[in-house]
């Protein structure tokens, strides 16, 4: 039975499809019969036989293209970004065609970010095939690529038409990228879902086991927590900056490996390591609470190891991040657990006490 749910304001809202076999003509031809023409994006990291399933489906209501990135954060370039709007143009597409993004959260971002551009934009169709994809980058309408100054610098917040999330993908993840998607169903439990935080604590085993139920039920409320905090922001200008929790210094760690070294959610998970020690450092959580954060994350299997990092390296990564405000960085931090809060005023010196082991 599909789980479904929608995101986004009023004015502006989108349907989230969940079920282990959502790729579904019953599920897309409703999105597609609008448009003459779609350009599939995705990279050579997605299974081939996805690929075909997607462009199977939609034969029948629209014409496809395809442009299949390499697969790695180094595809959310300003040259493919240029690439695909010289495709666009160069194949007549016009306002009316669409977009499909087929892929982890680079295509995700990538693809949304030429939407929201070609045109002034076209719409929009996420299909993610990860599972950080699938709880995080394909709903909430933030769209980017990279530039040499950092991750995500250059995009605009722009929503889906809609997303259609097939579970049964994930058994082709390998072990570690599924793994590093749990991060964020992590973050999700920390900031603001108990039940989550409740249900990953007595499961785990079995959703380490990839547990068909369990994993579509984390993906739901992952995703409802997600939609009710944008529905309420979907600018990022109040409460949507928790959803970067962990992500400041997470984001430091990748940009200090130049986006090489550590996945994603891999970074995050230190990040969120590092979130919650000055948590505790500001008084905002208990010891008890820290220790149970940091056995969450290990139960997962993160490296939550800092050693190899300093933060005065780290620091010039931090003070790029786009929550600085008026000079001023503003840390997402948790005041208890599945509480967390945004704060501006912090002893300076708990940053670098924060990374150290």
């Amino acid at each position: 039975m599909a789980k479904e749910l929608f995101a986004g304001q009023k004015n502006n809202r989108y349907k989230i499809v969940i079920s282990k076999a959502a790729i579904s003509k019953k599920n897309l031809a409703p999105l597609l019969k609008e448009h003459r023409k779609t350009l599939v994006i995705s990279d050579d990291g997605v299974p081939v036989n996805i690929l075909n399933k997607v462009v199977a489906v939609c034969k029948p209501s629209t014409k496809v293209f395809k442009i299949i990135l390499k697969h790695g954060e180094q595809a959310k370039s300003i040259q493919n970004f240029q690439r695909i709007l010289n495709f666009l143009a160069n194949n007549n597409f016009d306002r009316t065609d669409l977009i499909m993004a087929v892929g982890g959260g680079v295509v995700g971002d990538i693809s949304g970010y030429v939407a929201s551009s070609y045109l002034r934009g076209i719409q929009f169709i996420q299909v993610p095939t990860t599972l950080l994809a699938q709880v995080d980058s394909s709903v909430g309408g933030k769209t980017a690529i990279n530039i040499t100054a950092g991750k995500n610098l250059v995009g605009a917040f722009y929503n889906p038409k809609g997303v259609i999330i097939e579970t049964s993908v994930l058994k082709n993840l390998p072990t570690r990228e599924f793994k590093a998607g749990l991060a964020e169903v992590i973050k999700y439990a920390l900031i603001q879902n108990k039940p989550l935080f409740s249900l990953l604590r007595l499961h785990a085993d079995e959703i380490l086991s990839m547990d068909p139920h369990l994993i579509e039920e984390i993906i739901y409320l992952s995703i409802q927590t997600k939609a009710k905090i944008v529905s309420k922001d979907e600018r990022e200008n109040g409460i949507r900056a928790i959803l970067n929790f962990g992500h400041t210094f997470g984001h430091a760690i990748e940009a200090h490996g130049k986006y090489k070294k550590i996945l994603h959610g891999e970074a995050v998970a230190k990040g969120m390591k590092i979130a919650s020690k000055i948590s505790y450092l500001e008084d905002l959580i208990s010891k008890k609470e820290l220790q149970e954060i940091i056995a969450l994350l290990e139960k997962y299997g993160f490296d939550l190891s800092l050693k190899q990092y300093k933060y005065g390296e780290l620091k010039p990564f931090i003070f790029r991040d786009k929550k600085i405000k008026k000079g001023k960085l503003n840390l997402v931090l948790l005041n208890k657990l599945s509480n967390a809060i945004v704060i501006s005023s912090f002893e300076a010196k708990n940053l670098s006490k924060g990374l150290k082991d």
